[in-house]
């Protein structure tokens, strides 16, 4: 039994091994092709990282983002993103803290982060200032009720045809890093860091 599904596993990857070394995606901007774009929910994720007491790292993901982006490769600073992030569906790898990040304030009181029910979030770029595979993409982030500007360093990462659902589809990685007491988080200060370094890596399908 085993031995067959070992065979059928390779049979339905031998269409994606017999493109050769080329992979779908390629660091090309002659790939990318001007149009609206949306985001694949399932390849985008936002992680987060804060210094834990000065020892080590807390690592997050929000996942499932959704959002649109408007390019031109002829006019690369002319592009504009729109992304929503459900904060609900924040994953850790402690459900301890995945809980508390979610948990409604002792008593009626404030939430020591986000709550049982949290608003979205969302990112709307303002300017993109593009150089080569790379640019700077200045926008309003909308956090916890609370919209502050944000600059991501962000670079092109490939082009392509999904080779699954045959879609044109481009990506990105970006970076940046907040201070959460500016969106209305200050729980832990200054144990828990205010600097949250962001780690952003989104996938857009055309439309």
């Amino acid at each position: 039994m085993r031995k067959t599904l070992a065979i059928l596993a390779l049979a339905a990857a031998t269409p994606l091994i017999a493109q050769g070394a080329q992979i779908p995606g390629q660091q090309d901007a002659s790939r990318v092709t001007a149009g609206s774009y949306a985001t694949d929910p399932g390849h985008t994720l936002i992680g987060w990282r804060v210094s834990h007491f000065g020892f080590n790292d807390y690592f997050g993901i929000f996942g499932d983002a959704t959002g649109t982006l408007e390019i031109d490769p002829a006019n690369p600073s002319a592009a504009k993103v729109d992304i929503t992030i459900p904060v609900s569906k924040v994953t850790t790898a402690s459900s301890g803290l995945t809980d508390h990040l979610l948990r409604a304030g002792k008593d009626g009181g404030k939430p020591d982060f986000f709550g049982p029910s949290p608003a979205d979030a969302r990112f709307v770029s303002t300017s993109v200032a593009a150089t080569g595979n790379t640019a700077k993409i200045t926008g309003n982030l909308t956090l916890n009720g609370v919209t502050k500007p944000v600059v991501l360093d962000t670079e092109f990462s490939g082009a392509g045809a999904n080779p699954f659902n045959k879609k044109e589809t481009v990506g990105f990685h970006a970076t940046t890093t907040i201070k959460r007491s500016e969106f209305g988080v200050a729980y832990g200060l200054p144990m828990i860091s205010d600097d949250v370094e962001l780690d952003i890596s989104v996938a857009f399908e055309k439309k």
